[in-house]
């Protein structure tokens, strides 16, 4: 058992002078490296391994000029191209800085794992244009901190929904988030039946459960781990996707597969973004030291509950007394939801959600979970509750009002729709700027709660101050079963089914586009640096991934029955299985299998007419698997 007291896990915000740095690190020979963490566009972090020794000598040098890459080892297209590539890491000194444990690897003097010290960075383009996933959520959090008090300053008449005497009172806003991670884990090798994962989704056998063995372990020394970085961790426990452990002939656990879930306390909104990062790396390090694989996928297993990571969205302010307050709880939480803006903060995220979408759901993985079912948050509706004193928890809306009737502060916003996998810098920030842009519009318009409630419950074809006429947002019923996919698309918006159709809502709403680009927190060379590398993203994985993945699948598939010994039932389903088959991936000489007109399109660059095929591929996939699994059940 490592001794946590001898470790050092971080150097906070506070700590970051030069020779307050030295100090520590002269204190701890094992940290042996330093790496500056910069963040591109595509949420994809740079790791430079620097002897500390090296970062020791210079330390001044590197807190201010940091170190130079180039566009190549980064994701920054259109930016930073090949004959433009000159990119420095600037090290942010405003955050924690994290300790990145090698346990694999022990300095001997001190019997400890060598350490890198991680500190999260800048990018800047050319020595004077910032670029990169933290700068976007930089400038968006400085943004609504300076004009939600601008707001509040011209529009007075909110502060009698707050329980702030005067816009003079406040010193800060504080802009706090948090984020749910589900994760898959697993022993090596290990494939799942999927219909056995399915019934145990459905009858709920794992969700909550007591974990047991390696699971077990791994799970509670990752809680304790966490909490000695600082993360203040809430819990950790079971969610619904698993299957029940099996013991092996060794004695051991060696057949798991069950999804989990760990929580932990809300930061200030940059702080979040980077605790989510570096909890990750801990979650895969230990648990490989158990033996287990994790995989934060959105969607690892077809058919199966995928993986989420709900995203809390919270607006307080600090007042010159010490005392923080909520700034989107009423007055009287059983009498009213919210105040006005709270309620202008959910609206602005509603409205322009089709833009926020792009940012959000970014991967061919995060698609496959967001379809219409098992709490998949696929339509831009919210739930408040059915009375302000009864707070309710619809799981199939898009956000969710959270709320304590009795804590205001932790009246919050739960965006039901990032996977593990998205930009929670990224994320964040383009939320904060459609919660801006509804404020705006609440305290501008001088709209009371019940104003702005009427609002947000209109019916389809009421005229609003704010939203579109033919649109309804809120919903206390479950939007799976109780509309038809026809009622969901008309009510709500068609959502967008790949990674194509997604972006396009960048041509289809320039209005909502200039939410974003406001004060410049994004740039039109931005957006399409984003679209470009979105895109090439999509369409690489798509040909030489999904496509061989699938062909894969076509050729395992093959025949079970023997001729003379089967039903005509085995005949008559093998030659519907061989026909799909056939279809989707064998090409012939007058025409051409759907998985090659695929590939032709993105070679074309015909990105619309792939994105089709794509749709068609997944459903024919899909009845394939369905056949075939009929097929071989009534095989003796």
């Amino acid at each position: 058992m490592l001794a946590y007291e001898k470790m050092l896990f971080n150097i906070p915000a506070a700590e970051h002078q030069p020779e307050k740095v030295r100090e520590i690190l002269k204190n701890h020979p094992e940290i042996m490296f330093v790496s500056l963490v910069g963040l591109d566009i595509g949420g994809q972090n740079t790791d430079e391994k620097i002897p500390v020794t090296r970062f020791l000598e210079d330390m001044e040098k590197f807190l201010t000029d940091g170190v130079q890459t180039d566009g190549s080892s980064v994701v920054l297209p259109i930016i930073a191209e090949l004959n433009n590539a000159k990119v420095d890491i600037i090290p942010d000194l405003s955050v924690n800085w994290y300790v990145d444990h090698n346990f694999d690897f022990i300095h001997e003097p001190s019997g400890l794992p060598v350490g890198t010290l991680r500190i999260p960075s800048f990018l800047v383009h050319n020595d004077t244009n910032e670029v990169g996933s933290r700068v976007i959520l930089r400038d968006a959090i400085n943004k609504i901190k300076k004009d939600l008090l601008t707001l509040i300053k011209e529009n007075p008449y909110v502060l009698e929904y707050l329980p702030v005497d005067s816009v003079e009172d406040i010193d800060e806003i504080l802009l706090t988030c948090a984020t749910e991670l589900e994760f898959w884990v697993k022993t090596p090798d290990e494939k799942g039946d999927r219909e056995e994962l399915s019934t145990a989704q459905v009858m709920k056998e794992q969700y909550w459960k007591r974990t047991i063995g390696p699971v077990r372990t791994a799970l509670e020394k990752t809680l304790l781990l966490l909490d000695e970085y600082g993360f203040e961790m809430e819990m950790g426990h079971k969610e619904v996707g698993g299957i029940k452990a099996k013991l092996g002939n060794s004695g051991k656990y060696d057949h798991i597969m069950e999804q989990l879930e760990i929580d932990w306390k809300y930061a200030d909104a940059m702080q979040a973004a980077d605790n989510e990062k570096q909890v990750k790396y801990i979650v895969r390090d230990v648990f490989r030291l158990h033996g287990l694989e994790v995989t934060f996928r959105a969607k690892p297993i077809d058919g199966v509950a995928g993986s989420g990571e709900h995203t809390h969205i919270g607006v307080a302010a600090k007042l010159k007394t010490g005392k923080v307050v909520s700034l989107f709880a009423p007055g009287d939480m059983r009498a009213e939801f919210l105040n006005p803006i709270g309620f202008g903060a959910l609206m602005g995220l509603l409205k322009n959600y089709e833009v926020l979408n792009p940012f959000i759901t970014s991967t061919n993985d995060a698609f496959n979970r967001l379809k219409p079912g098992y709490e998949a948050p696929v339509c831009i509706v919210t739930s408040l509750g059915h009375t302000p004193a009864q707070p309710s928890r619809n799981r199939t809306v898009l956000i969710g009002l959270v709320r304590d009737l009795n804590n205001p502060l932790s009246t919050r916003f739960e965006l039901r729709s990032p996977n593990p996998k998205s930009n929670t810098y990224l994320v964040i920030a383009t939320a904060y700027m459609a919660i801006l842009d509804g404020i705006r519009a609440a305290l501008e318009a001088k709209k009371t709660p019940a104003q702005l409630l009427e609002s947000l419950s209109k019916a389809y074809g009421q005229d609003d101050f704010y939203f579109e006429k033919d649109r309804e947002y809120r919903s206390e019923k479950d939007v799976f079963e109780e509309f038809t996919p026809e009622q969901r698309d008309q009510l709500f918006g068609k959502a967008p089914r790949t990674v194509w159709e997604n972006l396009c809502a960048f041509q289809e709403y320039p209005e909502k586009i200039q939410v974003l680009l406001t004060d410049k927190v994004m740039t039109p060379i931005i957006l399409e640096s984003f679209k470009k590398a979105t895109l090439d993203q999509w369409a690489t994985e798509l040909h030489s991934r999904i496509i061989p993945d699938n062909m894969d699948v076509l050729r395992s598939y093959s025949i079970l029955h023997e001729e003379h010994d089967c039903a005509d039932y085995d005949i008559y389903m093998w030659n519907k299985v061989q026909e799909l088959r056939c279809y989707i991936g064998q090409d012939k000489l007058d025409s051409k299998s759907l998985l090659s007109r695929i590939k032709d399109a993105l070679d074309e660059g015909e990105c619309q007419l792939a994105s089709d095929l794509q749709l068609e591929m997944q459903q024919k996939m899909q009845e394939l698997t369905e056949l075939y699994t009929a097929y071989g059940k009534n095989i003796l």
